[in-house]
């Protein structure tokens, strides 16, 4: 039986930042494929960013949780025109390499298209070679397009987004 996903809320909060923080950076996100832990350090992302991002109209935090856990989220904003930006997305490193990905992903894909999107594009750090095939057998396709990475987050050799679309 599939686990359930379902919008966030502020309550959600800080159990979303502790799973974005594990799954991305640090340590514990090295028990994982997906992390960034070898080239960028200090936060991901911080409460009042998720807090702002759960009260935008124009955006969508999904949640998998199990029992009381959250194991797995993945951020969807409108873009208009059809199109929708796939970000934000964690899965607890524990998790990781059993499917929850494959089922988030999906989950978020349907509820764009439920919501009127008819294109979905997301950005990954260019050096994530393994991560960007992942999502091409997922029928994510790379556009030609590069987008800068912030350097307010850099930490070492610079770094730039690939872009990689979907039609829905």
């Amino acid at each position: 039986m599939p686990l359930p996903i379902r919008p966030a809320t502020a309550a959600d909060v800080p159990a979303l930042h502790a799973l974005i923080e594990r799954a991305y950076r640090g340590e514990t996100a090295r028990a994982g494929w997906t992390h960034e832990a070898d080239y960028l350090t200090g936060p991901r992302t911080d409460a009042a960013a998720l807090t702002a991002l759960i009260a935008d109209p124009a955006q969508t935090m999904l949640l998998m949780h199990e029992s009381d856990r959250l194991v797995a989220c993945v951020g969807l904003t409108d873009k208009g025109g059809g199109l929708v930006y796939l970000g934000l997305f964690a899965v607890d490193p524990a998790g990781q390499a059993q499917g929850v990905g494959r089922t988030v992903l999906a989950a978020a894909e349907d509820h764009a298209r439920a919501n009127g999107a008819t294109r979905i594009e997301m950005t990954v750090v260019d050096r994530r070679a393994t991560l960007i095939a992942w999502y091409e057998r997922r029928g994510y396709a790379l556009t030609g397009e590069t987008r800068p990475f912030p350097v307010a987050l850099l930490e070492g050799t610079p770094l730039a987004f690939v872009v990689l679309a979907k039609p829905l």
